[in-house]
Formats: C-alpha cells, structure tokens, sequence
C-alpha cells in the first residue's frame, strides 16, 4: 500500500489522514478514543518505516465506530 500512498503524495495529493476507530460502535469514553490513537500511531509509524513523509499524515482518534464498519480498523484518506 505504501507505494500506491507515495504515488499519491507525488502526484499531487498534499496529505494523508488516519482515522482510527476502537471500542463498540458510539463509545467515546478515553478507553476507546486511546485505542483508536494507539491503532493509528502503528499505521502512522509503518507508513513511515515505508518511506512515507511523517510531515504530511495527520492522525484522528474516534473511538467507537458511527457506521456498520469494523470496530477495529484505521481508514486512510488522500487529501489535498
């Protein structure tokens, strides 16, 4: 994936977001948004060991999930 995501960045794309998700769907208590964080640091810190640049991911904790998705997931968005 990696690749894909630096192609991204090269080619105009100015950002990537991690959107981590943890706990069951709605929770928002500290337990669920700290596992989110923590799920989203590892994809942020494997991107980076693949060559990503760690100045253009941002990160977002939200806990529970709001959709019928897994509960234990990180999206990855291209912005910009």
């Amino acid at each position: 994936m990696a690749p894909s995501l630096n192609a991204a960045l090269a080619g105009g794309a100015s950002r990537l977001e991690l959107v981590g998700y943890g706990g069951q769907p709605g929770e928002k208590d500290s337990d669920s948004r700290r596992l989110s964080l923590k799920r989203a640091i590892a994809v942020r810190q494997a991107l980076i060991g693949a060559g990503l640049p760690a100045n253009r991911i941002d990160v977002r904790a939200l806990g529970g999930v709001e959709d019928n998705g897994a509960t234990d997931r990180v999206d990855i968005f291209v912005k910009g």
